[in-house]
């Protein structure tokens, strides 16, 4: 690319063709104002705030949208730009409300800002009052377009970073302002309130609904997100050791870049509930070791408050004697996916060092980790290394299962851009979703022959399709593989219409999928469709043989995406706190892996398998499980079956829970002890890219709670453990020393990769002596159980996640401003469905399966076929997952926890 060398304010410069001045400037530490500009958004030169001059020709220019020229000579502070940008300034202002005073931008008002740095006190200019009317219907965003100076940031962010098109300009000259179609209020548009806009704006045109503080925060740091896996980066504003307000980062290379979701921006209301836990608590008649009874303070057998020491000595006791009087499998530990990796670590080497048991697991097995252990043991890991930014460099993108504008809404902004770019984007589902408005095909699987979708079928399906036209590539199959004869003639046996009818796709649809995807490295997405689904480990077999045989394993713009549910899924299967996997996802049944450990850890590891999270559950049902810990984990709303879980705990002869709020499984718990929240301690978590990223606490923890880590030390300490974890960067130490996938944690900058293979992130290609194999051609034929065929319940029932509410609903629960004020977790039906049944919208219906039921109102659809309901999950305690039957997922015998067969029922109104 030409190079091209200029001059800015006597400082030369060279810099490739097609540079802006602003950006060569900037290069130069030289400063621009301006209003309108954002490194993440096409430049539109709209506030003429960032002029500059010409030292030759004396030409006035915007420095955003005026390509360098060689040889120029710019000046960008003269007498002559100074007064330009004045008058700039002052024609603004006085169109602007004189409201500063009690306007929650305060100080962080770019105009006010710029204003007070050109000297401008009052304008001397006639006032041009330009009155508009307050919107603050929705519970997230007050839009005071009085205060708007048409930067168009707003817009822009909408329409090239989330990609939605709620809002663009209406009307012209005076009364131009950017709002929906019809100038309707938010709440009325397609608008998803990821609040891109809001933190977008430089005036207090846009600010956020906060009824529990309306002014500027005092101080700011930086974090990630709790939620869902993608680990956006925060700026969190805090008052008075209270956090009030969240926004992007807007630091470099960070996954969400000037973007959040609408959980990320407005629902950490959690933080500051009054249901938060503050102190230790014993429940009245729990013993210890020595039979002592703790001292209570009432009769009601409920809990009382106790010291660190107390309850911790009755932590160690209780288990201790547990294991002593029934041996080492009568205990488990139930970690969590939202705790970080240092927190994991610890917690899983206390169970397997000071207990001697395997029985470790963690929230990430709801999220379908058996198939996710599938796809790492048939790749080696290769698979871990995907960032997201490879899916807008990507030659096709297929999604399968995945409805990420709801559960991972960052990922759907990079699918959605790579669309805008001209990437074919597949989408495979049995309901149409955000996505499939953008897509180049969607293979709609809700008319095949099976109640369920049938991914098997539709992968192998165009598998043999692209063979057929000889769209494989050879030179990756015979350098990386083997065993692709096998396949190929497992292939050569499936019939295009036998493929037509199982998946309900028509057979020319097929046709031109394969060769939209013909001769292409493929970035695939997977979500819940496939990772809970009764197929889904033959459905993942699929995929790895369609990614090998495409070449599209290894490389930059290809790939398998795996949607992490929560922040740190991958991180927690990282440190251990599985039952089948010691840190670095090295499986228990390799002996050399577990002889090393031995060793690290002086303390012998069994060979045998522990119990998962359902393990746990079925075991304590048995009476074979006596005592439990669970940190940072509300099993009683997250499994399916929640009385059944609930009277499995109760049979336990001890429970521990170690939380930051005042849940269903705090409430049946001997001992609760505090932890702190994400934004009140430091740590790690590793993001679903491979992204490991470390944060500080932004406050301090409520009352006296403390952070999980230091929990765990006190805990560990008690036992004997000699190893005393006294700091955050002695948990650290250890890891980096023993965990070679983790060797750059926290090195040198807050944000790290992990290495696979000798692999990080970076490398464009393959690096690996591993040779994948080809599995052979499978179906789902004879999987698909009775349960998924009951002709008493006619209808498939999908679960899946709104972008308002997430996980079980434990933490969004506490967010007062968490769902759109018409949206309450309404099931949604056909019209042809409600039209039949006479069901109308806003309708109460009970519906059921063998396993449960549940009670909520309706919402009509057309995203959905006759004979399928979408039931969102986190609503109403998770009510859902009644409707669910608990089995071991990733079985021949589990339906899965996708979908499930059940009856629904119109509740007449009767007055009372």
């Amino acid at each position: 690319m030409e190079s091209i060398t200029l001059s800015i304010d006597g400082k030369n410069i060279t810099c490739s063709a097609g540079t802006s001045i602003l950006n060569a400037a900037q290069e130069l530490e030289i400063k621009i104002p301006t209003l309108c500009h954002h490194p993440d958004l096409k430049p539109v030169g709209a506030c003429r705030l960032c002029l500059v001059e010409d030292e030759e020709t004396g030409r006035i220019m915007a420095s955003c949208v005026t390509p360098v020229a060689p040889k120029m000579s710019i000046l960008t502070d003269t007498d002559r730009i100074k007064t330009h940008r004045r008058n700039i300034i002052r024609l603004m202002m006085a169109e602007h409300p004189e409201s500063c005073v009690v306007c929650s931008k305060g100080n962080r008002c770019r105009l006010r800002q710029f204003a007070a740095q050109l000297g401008i006190g009052e304008t001397n200019l006639y006032p041009m009052p330009n009155y508009k009317t307050l919107e603050q219907a929705n519970p997230f965003i007050i839009r005071d377009l009085s205060k708007c100076i048409l930067c168009g940031k707003c817009i822009r962010a909408d329409h090239e970073l989330v990609v939605v098109g709620a809002i663009d300009y209406n009307l012209r000259g005076f009364k131009s302002r950017p709002t929906t179609v019809h100038d309707r209020g938010l709440e009325q548009s397609n608008c998803t309130f990821c609040g891109t806009c809001l933190s977008m704006c430089p005036t207090g045109a846009l600010s956020q609904n906060n009824k529990s503080y309306i002014s500027t925060p005092a101080l700011e740091a930086l974090s990630v997100c709790g939620f869902c896996g993608v680990g956006c980066n925060l700026a969190m504003g805090y008052t008075a050791n209270r956090i009030v307000e969240v926004n992007p980062s807007n630091q470099q290379d960070t996954v969400n870049g000037a973007t959040l979701c609408v959980r990320g921006h407005f629902a950490h209301d959690f933080l500051n509930s009054g249901e938060r836990l503050t102190q230790p608590l014993i429940r009245q008649d729990t013993a210890d070791a020595n039979n002592k009874i703790v001292p209570a303070l009432d009769a009601n057998n409920t809990m009382v408050p106790a010291s660190w020491d107390e309850a911790i000595e009755v932590v160690a006791d209780r288990l201790l004697k547990i294991k002593s009087e029934n041996g080492p499998q009568s205990v488990a530990f139930l970690g969590s996916s939202k705790c970080t990796n240092e927190e994991n670590y610890l917690f899983q080497k206390i169970a397997r060092v000071l207990f001697n048991t395997n029985n470790v697991d963690n929230g990430g097995y709801v999220s379908g980790r058996p198939v996710m252990n599938l796809l790492d043991k048939r790749t080696d890991g290769l698979w871990r290394l995907s960032p997201l930014a490879w899916l807008e460099k990507a030659e096709a993108v297929f999604v399968l299962g995945a409805d990420p504008g709801h559960s991972t809404p960052v990922v759907s902004y990079y699918l959605k851009r790579a669309c805008k770019k001209g990437i074919p984007l597949v989408v495979a589902d049995s309901r149409r979703t955000d996505l499939t408005d953008f897509s180049s095909a969607w293979l709609d699987l809700s008319t095949g022959n099976d109640l369920e979708p049938d991914y098997v079928a539709l992968i192998n399906g165009l598998a043999a399709l692209l063979h057929e036209k000889k769209g494989h590539d050879d030179a990756y199959i015979k350098q990386f593989t083997e065993g692709f004869e096998q396949y190929s003639s497992g292939l050569a046996s499936l019939k295009l219409k036998q493929v037509s009818r199982v998946t309900g796709i028509d057979a020319n649809d097929l046709n031109a999928t394969a060769e939209l995807l013909q001769g292409k490295k493929i970035a695939f997405v997977i979500g819940s469709g496939i990772l809970l689904q009764s197929c889904g480990m033959q459905a993942m077999e699929a995929v790895i043989n369609l990614a090998l045989m495409t070449g599209s394993l290894g490389f930059e713009g290809a790939g398998i995406h795996v949607l992490a549910k929560d922040n740190n899924q991958m991180g927690a299967q990282d440190m251990g706190a599985v039952p089948d996997a010691l840190p670095g996802w090295q499986l228990l049944s390799n002996d050399s892996n577990r002889r090393r450990w031995e060793q690290l850890w002086q303390t012998e590891i069994s060979a045998a398998n522990g119990l998962n999270m359902v393990g746990m559950i079925e075991e304590a049902e048995k009476g074979n499980l006596k005592g439990l810990y669970i940190m940072g984990e509300n099993p009683l709303c997250s499994l399916p079956q929640p009385d059944r879980v609930k009277k499995a705990l109760q049979k336990l002869d001890f429970i521990v829970v170690q939380d930051i709020l005042n849940t269903a499984t705090v409430q049946i718990a001997d001992v609760v002890l505090p932890g702190a929240a994400f934004a009140e301690k430091g740590g790690s978590f590793t993001n679903m890219e491979g992204r490991i990223q470390s944060f500080g606490p932004v406050v301090t923890p409520p009352g006296d709670a403390r952070p999980d880590w230091e929990i765990l030390g006190l805990l560990a300490s008690k036992l004997g453990d000699a190893k005393h974890y006294v700091s955050l960067g002695h948990v650290r130490d250890e890891i980096r020393r023993l965990v070679p996938m983790y060797e750059d944690l926290d090195r040198h900058t807050h944000t790290a990769w992990i290495t696979v293979d000798g692999r990080r992130e970076g490398d464009k290609a393959v690096k690996t002596k591993t040779i994948i194999s080809f599995s052979p051609v499978v179906s789902c034929k004879g999987e698909i159980k009775d349960e998924l065929s009951d002709k008493d319940y006619a209808f498939t029932a999908i679960f899946g996640f709104v972008r308002y509410h997430f996980g079980g609903g434990t933490r969004t629960g506490y967010s007062n401003r968490k769902l759109k004020p018409d949206f309450k977790g309404e099931i949604e039906l056909s019209p042809q469905d409600g039209k039949k049944l006479n069901i109308n919208d806003q309708d109460t219906v009970k519906v059921s399966s063998r396993h449960g039921e549940i009670k909520r109102q309706i919402r009509l659809s057309r995203r959905l076929s006759p004979g399928q309901m979408f039931i969102p999950l986190a609503f109403n305690d998770n009510d859902a997952m009644n409707l669910i039957a608990m089995t071991q997922l990733g079985e021949p015998d589990s339906p899965g926890w996708k979908t499930c067969r059940v009856k629904v029922e119109k509740i007449e109104h009767q007055d009372t």
